[in-house]
């Protein structure tokens, strides 16, 4: 059974990232397999917030070099969630 942390792996907190935060946006690293419904789901559950918009997408991977062998870092899923008014997601 897939739990809500198999869903969302890692709330991501980089200073691009955070320039949503005033507007309630935050963005997560989450499962490659998860829709929107389950993603909605699944923050709810964790940080107990309502959440009104989910927006995904998936970040390519980079080409990587090392020593002689090329190699790609791997795709990864992002979701960006905006939250009702009066929600926010208490971040250290």
């Amino acid at each position: 059974m897939i739990t809500s942390y198999d869903i969302i792996k890692a709330l991501i907190k980089t200073e691009k990232s955070t320039r949503g935060e005033p507007q309630g946006k935050y963005l997560f690293l989450v499962n490659p397999e998860a829709n929107k419904l389950q993603i909605k789901q699944a923050v709810e559950e964790i940080y107990k917030v309502k959440v009104k918009e989910v927006n995904t997408f998936i970040a390519l991977g980079k080409l990587k070099r090392v020593r002689y062998q090329l190699g790609m870092t791997p795709k990864t899923k992002k979701a960006i969630v905006t939250l009702k008014e009066g929600n926010k997601i208490e971040t250290k």
